[in-house]
């Protein structure tokens, strides 16, 4: 059958349709729109213009499904309208207008499914995920293919930039008041007070954004999906605004991250402090995340 999936997230807004078949899927194709649903709240409260521009995006989602006659769909949606104080209404409001049932995902369902979704093309069966989204960070560790911990944070790309960096790009003293939140929330995570892994597995907007800035700066093919920690200071420091960046420097950021150059800074900055406090040399970027463990959890176990 065919499956559409629509993933409202803090920064986009991503529909993919899925071919399932007995317990196997294939992703057949996808759609973003970068619509920033973090940026509409304001005091805690989700803004009509943000719910018109959900609405306005899933409407052109449903008017593609319409056209492959794709009858099944499902939604769900994360940081920016599960914390929203009328997150309620707006949610019901995004229903009513589009006909389309949304499903609310905790922070803590939100890193299981990272989990579930990530490792099923993984290899290891121990390490250390980390989902930096717009306006959460899931972190969960795991030991034979099991959760070990997991926890939401309530800090994002997108929430980041919009509470700290007052232009396009920060300063260096808004990269440091971001850093200081950063370390102050993930020090207040007690479970994962011990934790040390030499590796991370990356999933999520800022990680494929900094592989991307990544290969461009240090030349590696467009392929890789790796990157050491070591770099990441050095990336944030190339685009510190007043740090004096070259036109060279400026060409790098829009052709590899051109929908995520106010995001991706602040989320390097929380990817930074991640590494560092758990003493890790290596991301690898996994494409695989919220909406696969979605699939797995909520349409194949059905």
């Amino acid at each position: 059958m065919l499956q559409g999936i629509i993933d409202i997230g803090s920064n986009t807004i991503r529909m993919a349709v899925y071919l399932i078949e007995g317990g196997h899927f294939e992703q057949l194709m996808k759609w973003k729109h970068t619509i920033g649903l973090a940026s509409y709240v304001e005091d805690g409260v989700m803004q009509q213009a943000g719910i018109d521009r959900a609405v306005e995006t899933i409407l052109e989602y449903k008017e593609i499904l319409y056209c492959f006659k794709i009858s099944k769909v499902e939604a769900f949606t994360t940081a920016a309208l599960r914390n929203a104080q009328n997150s309620r209404q707006a949610v019901a409001e995004i229903e009513d207008r589009t006909g389309i049932t949304i499903s609310v995902i905790s922070g803590d369902e939100e890193a299981t499914l990272d989990f579930i979704g990530a490792t099923h093309s993984l290899n290891n069966t121990s390490g250390l995920l980390i989902d930096i989204g717009g306006g959460s960070t899931e972190i969960v560790t795991y030991r034979d293919r099991q959760i070990q911990y997991k926890t939401s944070l309530p800090i994002g790309s997108l929430s980041f930039a919009k509470k700290y960096v007052h232009s396009i790009l920060p300063t260096m003293q808004e990269c440091l008041e971001m850093n200081g939140e950063a370390e102050a929330t993930i020090g207040a995570a007690a479970d994962f007070s011990n934790i040390c892994e030499a590796e991370i597995v990356g999933i999520g907007g800022t990680f494929k954004g900094a592989c991307a800035l990544n290969n461009e700066l240090f030349n590696l093919p467009a392929v890789n999906q790796r990157l050491e920690t070591k770099n990441i200071r050095q990336l944030i420091g190339n685009f510190v605004s007043d740090l004096g960046m070259t036109q060279d420097m400026a060409v790098s950021l829009m052709r590899s991250v051109p929908e995520r150059i106010q995001t991706i800074i602040p989320g390097l900055v929380i990817a930074d402090v991640l590494a560092r406090r758990f003493q890790s040399h290596w991301i690898t970027y996994s494409d695989s995340g919220v909406r696969e463990g979605y699939i797995y959890s909520r349409i194949l176990e059905k």
